[in-house]
């Protein structure tokens, strides 16, 4: 990709994405909760703060499914067959995505908090 213009590596990016949540059914159950999220927030109306907090919470997500779901088609390809370090490394890739959804999550409650408190 080096040497392409912009706008032709945005259109990759734009495919990766488009086969990210045709292939992987937790993109797109992550992509409808990063729906549902912003939803919340249009109808709550809270302080543009928490806009970019869970935008940044619902990002990274996302980021992290997109990653594992590149290391796993990468790992799925290069060594189809089973393999206690392909294991490994699909499990340490998922542990990512877990984490970021914990933050996720801590994020939404702490919304929901201040939220109702108001």
């Amino acid at each position: 990709m080096k040497g392409l213009p912009f706008h032709r590596r945005v259109v990759f990016a734009l495919h990766g994405m488009k086969l990210a949540f045709k292939r992987e059914r937790s993109f797109r159950a992550h992509v409808l909760a990063a729906a549902g999220v912003a939803l919340v927030l249009a109808l709550a109306r809270p302080a543009a703060i928490w806009w970019a907090i869970l935008a940044l919470a619902a990002g990274l997500v996302l980021v992290a499914e997109l990653l594992n779901s590149a290391l796993e088609a990468l790992i799925d390809h290069l060594h189809p067959d089973e393999h206690p370090e392909v294991g490994a490394a699909k499990d340490i890739a998922a542990g990512a995505v877990l984490v970021a959804s914990a933050i996720a999550l801590a994020v939404g409650v702490a919304f929901m908090l201040d939220w109702l408190g108001r």
